[in-house]
Order: C-alpha cells, then sequence, then structure tokens
C-alpha cells in the first residue's frame, strides 16, 4: 500500500495517495489531478468539492502509511492450496 491521506465523505472517500516523487488526489476511484505536496492537493479539492467541506490543514486527515502490511508474513504454500481450492 502507498502512503496516503484519506478523508471520508458519505459518497466516496478523499485520497491524496503518493505516487513517486508526486502525490495524486482522487475522489472514489476518479483521479482529481497531480500535484508536487499534498497541501496543494488538499486546496484543489477543496475548490472542486466545496460539498465535502474538506479539512484545510493536512493533519486533519487520516494518514496511512506506506507498506502498512509489509510486517505480515507472505502466505505458506498450505494457505494458498486452501484459497486455491475454495
Amino acid at each position: 500500500m502507498l502512503a496516503q491521506y484519506v478523508f471520508t465523505f458519505a459518497n466516496a472517500p478523499f485520497r491524496i495517495v503518493r505516487h513517486g516523487h508526486r502525490w495524486r488526489a482522487l475522489f472514489g476511484e476518479r483521479e482529481a489531478g497531480r500535484y508536487d505536496t499534498p497541501e496543494d492537493a488538499i486546496r484543489d479539492l477543496r475548490n472542486a468539492f466545496p460539498e465535502a467541506k474538506l479539512p484545510r490543514r493536512l493533519s486533519d486527515w487520516r494518514y496511512l502509511p506506506e507498506a502498512a502490511l509489509l510486517h505480515l508474513p507472505p502466505p505458506s504454500a498450505a494457505v494458498v492450496a486452501r484459497l486455491a481450492a475454495a
């Protein structure tokens, strides 16, 4: 999973996702733009979706760090076989 900031809205989540050295702003699965900083993305999203009342400060968005699930071991061969048989 890539590093991202998330704000949940009634219709779909807003996400600002690290994409290489830039950031992608998404509303649901639709891309709203690409930016050099997450603050630029917030500013543009707030202008494009005023009804969502998005927070101005990045600290008010939920941050999900990159590779949040890397601490889990890969599935064993038995687990993979069970999933394939299901």
